[in-house]
């Protein structure tokens, strides 16, 4: 869709000149600012001439994966294991065009609750990083971050600068597991779980409307699993659209858990 009412465009160079005006929306892959009606932009302020690498080392071994890193560059960033990182972005389903052009950060401020760079962050403890318009930074876990189906913790002003994944996380065994109403469709149920040292810790996103992670002991039984998948989606609500019914994606989130949680068991084996 053309964005008929813009009238001015700017490059991001520095951090001041991230200060928007009236009207002015930050642009990064645009692939869903371009596909909807948004009269109330009339400029655009595009963040991927600011220069910032789409991923870097942190001293602990984690992995920063800056905003404007695309879906296909995060994909072949260095990650210890990039199994999880491939399946999260397949789960998009999207083409290889828009994974050139669709951005982590993108994905995440939308809030989608099928977001899969949301699902993927939010699994591995991942750090929201936020410029604040003071010229501070302020952070936030991305389970967090995203408080409901499209809401995002980005007070005014704030810019997401990047997403810091720290090196335990990376290191730990996941797995992953997906449903949909068919075979090409939105991830209607998405979990993934982590195996740290003392716990198994379950990110549960698409069927809720914003990121619930669970942590359980080391071996659950499936009954605890259950349970706590349950008592997760009672607490915050199970989402409901077109891409699926509540008590199916219940349903899903369940299976899928119990099904994780005995894939993480066998690693473990």
């Amino acid at each position: 869709m053309d964005l008929a009412w813009v009238e001015s465009h700017r490059n991001a160079t520095d951090r001041g000149s991230l200060a928007l005006a009236p009207g002015e929306h930050l642009l990064a892959g645009g692939t869903w600012l371009f596909s909807v009606s948004t009269p109330e932009v009339t400029g655009l302020v595009d963040l991927t001439t600011a220069g910032w690498p789409p991923w870097e080392p942190l001293p602990d071994g984690g992995l920063r994966l800056a905003a404007t890193c695309t879906v296909a560059q995060a994909r072949q960033a260095p990650w210890p294991d990039p199994v999880l990182a491939g399946q999260c972005a397949d789960a998009l389903l999207m083409s290889s065009k828009v994974a050139a052009a669709a951005t982590v950060g993108g994905n995440i401020c939308l809030g989608l609750p099928a977001g899969a760079m949301t699902a993927l962050t939010a699994a591995l403890d991942g750090e929201a990083v936020l410029w604040t318009p003071d010229g501070g930074e302020r952070r936030t876990p991305v389970a967090a971050f995203v408080t409901g189906a499209q809401t995002v913790d980005l007070r005014p002003g704030e810019v997401l600068r990047a997403v810091d994944l720290p090196g335990a996380a990376l290191r730990a065994p996941t797995a992953f597991g997906r449903a949909s109403l068919t075979s090409h469709g939105r991830s209607a149920a998405l979990v993934i779980g982590r195996r740290d040292p003392d716990a198994v810790v379950l990110t549960l996103t698409a069927a809720v409307p914003r990121p619930v992670v669970l942590t359980l002991s080391p071996e659950p039984d499936e009954r605890a699993v259950r349970d706590a998948v349950a008592d997760a989606g009672a607490a915050v609500g199970w989402y409901a659209d077109v891409h699926g019914a509540p008590d199916w994606r219940a349903a899903q989130t369940a299976r899928l858990a119990v099904e994780v949680c005995a894939e993480l068991a066998g690693v473990a084996a």
